[in-house]
């Protein structure tokens, strides 16, 4: 009696007849697929649901770092959420080198590759203004979370357009200034300024267009937050910055700090800090260390003296 295959494969199953073992009924031929083995004889199936020998999707570890992928995971610091494709040079896989035919042919593909990663000119504006944003970011030290929430800002800034008429890399620093206010972190303009490849000016515009425009919840910046750069640009000892934070706190309290730029505020803390604990430290110094002037270093001072003089009586 003649036998018939009454189960269909597709092209992507792997068909493979078991010739070693029979079927344990009939003693039929079997045949494996991708999904089941099946007696091609007497329709017994024999096994299904196989075990998937890739790499596993989920991971039981506490802190759930030794997951196994794929591929890399998504980010927001690529244009294309960092699923572009690298293209090698000289060798393979395996550290072997290819021959000069593969070579020119992988540097036609590359070249191919190039002018098809831009769908459009936006495409190219994106990546410019992340790959900047990945600068400045690396340059102050900034973590990976901010420099993620910093490149959702500049793609957000794009999709509402406001890149038109405006510097891209100003609105790349502006994005990373504008996410370490968002997160608290003390970073001035100043700092922005020197690692970004634009003016003053036209950083403090692309910041308080993002403001207006996307409505940023900054957050105050504490003067405490200031007080251990500068102590340590101003190599101040440990007893100067601990007594300085101390004067943060009191300045806080009393409102000294609403309104004031916090770096001067911080500045004023170390100063005050130094002359009572007489350490040699001259007005300009701090000043030009915080980036303020003499005149607003003396004029926190002062108010700083004055809210400590009933703590210093008490004590």
């Amino acid at each position: 009696m003649a036998t018939r295959d009454i189960y269909d494969t597709g092209f992507d199953e792997d068909v493979q007849c078991n010739t070693t073992t029979g079927c344990p009924e009939c003693s039929g031929r079997v045949q494996t697929t991708a999904i089941e083995t099946v007696c091609e004889d007497c329709g017994l199936v024999i096994d299904d649901q196989q075990i998937d020998h890739g790499p596993e999707w989920r991971s039981f570890a506490d802190d759930e770092t030794n997951r196994e992928r794929t591929g890399a995971p998504l980010t927001p610091a690529r244009h294309d959420r960092g699923l572009s494709t690298t293209i090698g040079r000289k060798r393979d896989g395996r550290g072997q080198t290819l021959s000069g035919a593969k070579q020119r042919q992988l540097g036609r593909l590359r070249r191919e590759q190039t002018w098809a990663r831009w769908q459009s000119t936006a495409d190219q504006n994106l990546a410019h203004g992340l790959g900047e944003v990945r600068r400045i970011a690396s340059a102050l030290d900034l973590g990976t979370s901010i420099r993620d929430q910093a490149c959702t800002l500049f793609r957000s800034a794009q999709n509402e357009d406001l890149l038109r008429g405006r510097s891209i890399e100003a609105i790349a620093a502006a994005s990373v200034y504008g996410a370490c206010r968002c997160n608290g972190l003390s970073r001035t303009l100043e700092e922005i300024e020197t690692v970004a490849r634009c003016e003053r000016s036209g950083l403090t515009t692309a910041y308080n267009t993002l403001n207006a425009e996307l409505g940023l919840p900054t957050q105050p910046v504490n003067p405490e937050a200031f007080i251990p750069q500068l102590a340590s640009d101003l190599d101040l000892p440990d007893r100067i910055h601990r007594r300085a934070r101390k004067f943060a706190a009191v300045a806080a309290e009393a409102g000294i700090s609403n309104g004031c730029h916090p770096a001067g505020v911080a500045a004023a803390c170390l100063y005050t800090a130094a002359r009572e604990c007489e350490w040699s430290v001259t007005q300009t110094r701090v000043a030009e260390a915080t980036d303020i002037s003499t005149v607003t270093l003396r004029t926190h001072h002062e108010a700083i003296t004055d809210a400590l003089v009933p703590e210093t009586g008490t004590t």
